[in-house]
Parts: C-alpha cells; sequence; structure tokens
C-alpha cells in the first residue's frame, strides 16, 4: 500500500554503477554541446535545443518503449548488476555468503531456457486443479485467501499501510485492483482504438488459456468472461487523478465495520489465511469498489469467477514459464509499448533479480561500486537544499507568519536516506535453488507476503526503504516524511564529481530539490511533520496555495503530446509541482555557491546559469514510442520529458535572463500567468 510515494520517475528501473562491462558509454562530458541543437532557439523550444542532437542520432532501440538519459543509465548499470549475477552464478565456493548464494541459484534459474522450456505449462497445473474444483462461494473465498497468501493479489490489494492519521501505527489497507489492463479508462472508453485494444486484450486471454492446456471453446468462454467481470471492476473503480486525493481515499474501519459494509465476503477468514487473524482496522481506498466486489459474489455464477481466477493464474506466472508464454505476453503488451523485439533473457534476469533479491543484489553492489565519498557528497547537496528551501520559505509573500514555522518544522523534520539502508533485509527465510524458476517465484512471492502481513498490529519500521540500492530513481513518502535517493542514481547524468556546480545543481540539485517539493505539492501539503493526515495552513494560505497550483494545473492541460490528446494537468499536478519547486530550489542553491566561491565564468561557451538549465534539460532527453506516450498520458502522474523541461523554464525569470529572451518568446509565459510559489 505504498501509492503515495511520490518518484522522480514512472517506475524503478534496474541499476548499478562505474566498471560495468558491455555496457552504454555514460556521457564522457558533464554537458556534451553534440547533444544539442542550437539551430532552434533556445528560447522557442528549449527541450530541443538542449536534446536536439541527440535525439536525432538515438532513436529507440527495439527492445524498448523509450530511451533517454535515465535508459543509458539504466543499461550501463545493469551491465555491472550483470557481472555480479554473473558471477556469483559461477562461485561454487562453500565459505561465500547464503545471500551471495542465493542471488547466483535464482539468477542461474531464470537463465535456465532449457528447463523452463520443458516444464511448459506444468508448474501452472496444481493452481488451475483447485480453480477447478471448486464447488461453492465458500470455497472460492478460502481460495482467494490462498492466493493472495502465495503473494498472488486477485481481485483487490491488500497489505499493511501506515495509518495515514496516525503514522505511528501499522494498519491494513485494501485497495481497487483486479484489472489486467492499465486502468480503469481502458475498459470504459468507447473510440475506436479503445474498443481495438480490448479485443486484442480478449484475444491475448484466449492465445494464453489455450498455452495453459484449455480448449478452444473453454478458452474463448473464459475470455469473454475476464472481459466482462474485469469492465464492472473497472466501472467501480477511482480514476487516476480520483487515487490522488488522500483524504478521499482514507477509509478507516474496524474488521466489523468492513464485515458489515461487504457482508457475503468472509474477512475473517481471509485474514486468517494471510497469516493475521488479529487485525486492527483496515484503510479502505475505495468503499464503493468493495461493495460492488461484495455484490459480486451474489450475481455471479461461480463458472464466471473460475475463467477470472484460471486467467489470474496464468496472466501472473507469465514471466517464470517457457518461451511460449513469454512470447505471447509480448506480443499483446507490444499494443501498449510499441517495442518491436524482446529484451535478451539475460537482461530480463538481471531486472527479475533486482526485483526478488534487491537487497542482497544491492549490498554487493554497493560494496563494490558506491564509495562512502560518494555518499557524504550527496548529503552535503541534500543539506545545502534543505538550508536553500528553509530560507525561501522565511522570505515568501504570499504565506502567512502563522504557517511558515509549520512549513519550515515539517521541512527540518525530513528524515535523508542516502545510497543505501543500513540495515539490509534478511532473506535467510527464503529457500532459493537452481532448480525451478517459477518455484522460486513462488516461493519469494508468499514470503514477501507473510512478511508484509506480519507488520499490521506493529510499531512502524522507519529504516525500511522503498526502493533497492541500485534503483534509478528517487522518491519522497509522506507517511515517513523522508525523502530518499538510491546509489543508483548518483551517477552522471544526475551527479558527476568533475563536473562544475552548475550541471550537478541543475542535474541533481533539482533532483533533490524535486523531492523535497513533494512535501509541500497539492498531496504532501496535506501531511504535517510527523507525517500525519492533518492540515496545517491557514484558510488564506491555502487558498493562495490553490490559486498558485491552479495555474501549473492549467499550464500543462494545454500541452499536446500525441494529436489531440494533452497531458493531464491534475494527474501530473504533483510533479509538476515537484519539477517547478526543485528548480527554484537549486537555482538559488547555486547563485548562494557561486557566490561563495566565484564565478568561474564561461565553460563551453555557457554561463553558470545557463548550464544549471542545460543540465536540468539534458537529464530528460528522450525519445518514446506513441503507444507508450499514449499509455503514460493516461497512467502516469509524470509529464513527457519535453514538458519537464519547457513547462516550469517558461516560468522562471531566471531562464529568461540566462538565455535573453523576449516577453514574447514562446519559453516566456506572461507574468500572470507565471506562479510564484516556492
Amino acid at each position: 500500500m505504498s501509492f503515495l510515494k511520490r518518484s522522480i520517475v514512472a517506475s524503478a528501473v534496474c541499476a548499478a554503477s562505474a566498471g560495468a562491462q558491455n555496457a552504454v558509454p555514460l556521457q564522457a562530458k558533464p554537458l556534451d554541446p553534440a547533444n544539442m541543437n542550437t539551430a532552434v532557439s533556445a528560447c522557442s523550444d528549449f527541450f530541443e535545443y538542449a536534446n536536439g542532437g541527440w535525439i536525432k542520432r538515438n532513436p529507440v532501440p527495439a527492445a524498448f518503449s523509450n530511451w533517454g538519459g535515465f535508459s543509458e543509465l539504466s543499461e550501463y548499470n545493469n551491465a555491472a548488476l550483470l557481472n555480479i549475477l554473473e558471477a556469483s552464478a559461477r562461485d561454487t565456493n562453500p565459505k561465500r555468503s547464503a545471500d551471495l548464494k542465493k542471488l547466483g541459484n535464482y539468477y542461474a534459474s531464470c537463465m535456465d531456457s532449457a528447463g523452463i522450456e520443458r516444464a511448459g505449462a506444468t508448474p501452472l497445473r496444481p493452481m488451475i486443479s483447485q480453480v477447478n474444483s471448486l464447488t461453492s462461494i465458500t470455497d472460492l473465498q478460502r481460495l482467494i485467501g490462498k492466493m493472495h497468501a502465495m503473494g498472488s493479489g486477485v481481485l483487490f490489494n491488500f497489505g499493511s499501510t501506515q495509518d495515514a492519521k496516525n503514522t505511528t501505527s501499522v494498519i491494513a489497507g485494501a485497495s481497487q485492483g483486479g484489472l489486467s489492463l492499465p486502468n480503469r479508462d481502458y475498459y470504459t472508453r468507447t473510440d475506436p482504438a479503445s474498443v481495438a485494444l480490448r479485443a486484442n486484450f480478449q484475444d491475448h486471454v484466449v492465445r494464453m488459456l489455450k498455452l495453459a492446456g484449455e480448449s478452444d471453446a473453454q478458452a474463448a468462454t473464459d475470455a469473454a468472461n475476464v472481459l466482462a467481470v474485469e469492465t464492472i471492476l473497472a466501472k467501480a473503480s477511482l480514476t487516476p487523478v480520483q487515487r490522488r486525493d488522500p483524504r478521499a481515499t482514507y477509509h478507516k474501519m474496524s474488521p466489523a465495520e468492513l464485515a458489515a459494509m461487504t457482508p457475503h465476503f468472509n474477512w475473517r477468514a481471509f485474514f486468517t489465511a494471510e497469516g493475521n487473524a488479529n487485525i486492527p482496522a483496515v484503510d479502505v481506498e475505495s468503499p464503493v469498489f468493495f461493495k460492488t466486489v461484495d455484490s459480486l459474489f451474489v450475481n455471479q455464477p461461480l463458472e464466471i469467477w473460475k475463467s477470472k481466477l484460471r486467467w489470474d493464474v496464468v496472466n501472473r506466472s507469465s514471466g517464470s514459464l517457457s518461451s511460449a508464454f513469454v512470447n505471447e505476453d509480448f506480443r499483446f503488451n507490444q499494443a501498449l509499448t510499441g517495442a518491436k523485439e524482446l529484451l535478451p533473457r539475460n537482461k530480463r534476469c538481471v531486472r527479475a533479480t533486482d526485483g526478488a533479491l534487491g537487497d542482497a543484489l544491492g549490498q554487493a553492489y554497493v560494496a563494490k561500486y558506491f564509495t562512502p565519498e560518494a555518499k557524504s557528497r550527496a548529503l552535503e547537496m541534500v543539506k545545502n537544499m534543505e538550508a536553500m528551501f528553509n530560507s525561501r520559505i522565511s522570505g515568501l509573500q504570499w504565506m502567512s507568519a502563522a504557517t511558515k514555522p509549520q512549513a519550515a518544522a515539517k521541512l527540518n523534520a525530513f528524515v535523508n536516506k542516502i545510497g543505501y539502508t543500513d540495515r539490509w533485509l534478511d532473506y535467510t527465510p527464503v529457500t532459493i535453488n537452481r532448480g525451478s524458476y517459477y518455484q522460486n517465484n513462488i516461493g519469494l512471492r508468499a514470503w514477501r507476503e507473510r512478511r508484509d502481513i506480519a507488520k499490521i498490529g506493529k510499531p512502524v519500521d522507519r529504516a525500511e526503504w522503498g526502493m533497492t540500492p541500485a534503483t534509478v530513481n528517487a522518491y519522497y513518502n509522506p507517511l515517513m516524511n523522508e525523502i530518499v535517493f538510491p546509489a543508483g542514481i548518483m551517477q552522471p547524468p544526475f551527479f558527476n564529481p568533475k563536473a562544475d556546480d552548475a550541471v550537478n545543481y541543475g542535474g541533481m540539485g533539482a533532483v533533490i530539490g524535486h523531492e523535497m517539493s513533494h512535501g509541500f505539492d497539492d498531496q504532501g501539503s496535506q501531511f504535517d511533520a510527523q507525517g500525519n493526515l492533518r492540515n496545517w495552513w491557514s484558510p488564506a494560505d491555502s487558498a493562495a496555495f490553490a490559486q498558485r497550483t491552479g495555474l501549473i494545473r492549467s499550464q500543462f492541460n494545454d500541452y499536446t503530446v500525441l494529436d489531440s490528446v494533452h497531458v493531464n494537468g491534475s494527474l501530473t499536478l504533483g510533479e509538476n509541482l515537484g519539477d517547478f519547486g526543485g528548480l527554484n530550489i537549486a537555482y538559488a542553491a547555486l547563485e548562494k555557491a557561486l557566490a561563495d566561491k566565484g564565478n568561474p565564468g564561461l565553460i563551453d561557451g555557457f554561463t553558470p546559469e545557463q548550464r544549471f538549465f542545460l543540465g536540468w534539460a539534458q537529464i530528460w532527453r528522450q525519445n518514446i514510442r506513441p503507444e507508450a506516450a499514449r499509455v503514460r498520458i493516461n497512467t502516469d502522474p509524470h509529464s513527457p520529458g519535453k514538458w519537464r523541461v519547457n513547462g516550469p523554464l517558461s516560468n522562471m525569470p531566471e531562464f529568461a535572463a540566462a538565455f535573453g529572451c523576449k516577453p514574447s518568446d514562446a519559453m516566456v509565459r506572461a507574468d500572470a500567468m507565471r506562479p510564484v510559489i516556492w
């Protein structure tokens, strides 16, 4: 239940660090003029000006849906992780650590293509047999509980979460789920593209179930049933924008209240199956969704349920199965990603291992590639940024004297997590063999589920991380009031120890500022210094903040991505505020650094101020396939890279001054449309 975490990019990607073999080379120069397109004016389209040369030379590789600065670093880093995993798989030293043995065994089982092909659909048969043997709704609910306990959260999502209004307490969280397509809108839209995608999805279900052993007729029936049930669930689901409202999605209930709301589902039996019969309370994201689920147990025949569960069994395991399943899954997902080729098996296995045993792999990674000096320099930059943010809060004209101390208290309470955890996850309870890749994943999922459910009713563990050390990403968690920067992102193009301050503040500094700003965006601002969902704003300040953020929402609503598809300014509001706030704070920190250390003058023909903005723009260089761009607009709270550059910079007078832009230029928004926030 971590939907409130706010990251710099949409999803974590696998990463490692310097010393990688067979990797995409990192950019040698802090700012490479060859990446630019100076035929375009900086004041008309800064994204193209800063990145046009790179964009022209770097089409999206066949196995990817997009390619950019994050992708380059990820691929460079994945090669380092691959070095670790291949060495672990080869190592037969009986004295090697238990974690390295598990890493080697898991990676080897993933790479055992011959064994996986021989197994075919056989691993699925025990679970499908249990679905086929259902004879009552009671049996059905018992199996749903068992599948959740195995880490396959069918129908809805359930797990531990902090109580948003008492963050020292861990309670249960129940949220909407059960959908195979990206979100509810893919089931409800009636445009030709959406209709065609649903037909493709139904055909995909048929193909996958036939691979699992069903007849043509049974697979066709199941596919129709799956689409029908998931459409009902979709219509009862919240939209992505609605899910961003923490007050509208907080409904704390006792088990008795939950049972009264959904009388046809046996929650007590479900809790017992999950391994924690004494759950004290449940935060229900959407009562409407769960009332709909409850009604399905009354009005849907058992055969409909069997269709849905058979599909879930197959769909959730496809990546662990033979090439027939993997290739069909890829075939369907091409409609959503546009990718032309499947990633090579070793790259898929690197990503899988980082996801499955991230702390074990991360511990090996930081020991080999991440230095204490790098951690120290990153922490120094975080402290500089926090001091600057504090100063800016103090000087705000629109915030009252009553609210400023509360904002400063929240900022000063930030917990900074840099590089990697201080307490590694213990994988002792997990058995990983070189045999079945499928069974390894089943065991890992069940262990993670048991571990998560066991947290309910216990004190919050504030040492935990939500990302692995090797991840190229960063996040803010409002319930913990923490900003987290894994080791994987602290490299070029984000941070380069050989670069001038301007480039580093435009890259890593703005990323740090982005995460800090999430504590004060339209979501994060609703949580106090302790992470509790509590209003600490005066009514006048709240209104002033809403007026300013409304300008950002309207600005991004006007940006066109594909044909008539626009950025969703409401869905992306928090991330856009993070970018805008982060850039303002980082720029102010740079100006202070220049005042303290002296101005180095021109480098490669650019002033420090210009290099700051170029540093920001070049981390967002990207080419993306139209299929992937369309999905991201519908699902991703982050704006496309072009607008993450042009959007916030067009609101900054400092940018216009740095490049001599006139009020009439496209990169300069009118004063009345330029909000002053942080």
